[in-house]
């Protein structure tokens, strides 16, 4: 259980840090934490996190809100993004490149 907690904490930190405006992948976090084959395991990280971590700007690798039944109302996640300016359209990042925040190179 230990190992998953660190695993859990290490997700959050890198979400932490995602800035405002911006998205990242699930992918992105799970190589920016040493786990590039663990993208599932870092969205059941997400569906659980704290309040302080920025989850609606967590998305799959093509753009995609598929976190979005995770949050309450049915358009949450895409309401807070837009509110920072992000552009969504049916469920997906609109520029989905300009957007993108690459935690491995921050």
């Amino acid at each position: 259980m230990a190992a998953d907690d660190n695993f859990f904490e290490r997700v959050y930190a890198v979400a932490r840090q995602i800035p405002y405006g911006k998205v990242t992948s699930y992918g992105a976090i799970a190589k920016a934490i040493g786990s590039a084959r663990s993208a599932r395991m870092v969205g059941w990280a997400m569906n659980n996190c704290p309040d302080d971590v920025p989850a609606h700007r967590v998305v799959n690798r093509v753009g995609l809100l598929t976190g979005k039944h995770h949050f309450d109302g049915t358009n949450l996640m895409q309401q807070l993004l837009e509110s920072e300016g992000v552009e969504v359209e049916d469920n997906q990042i609109v520029d989905f490149e300009k957007h993108l925040w690459k935690p491995e190179v921050q």
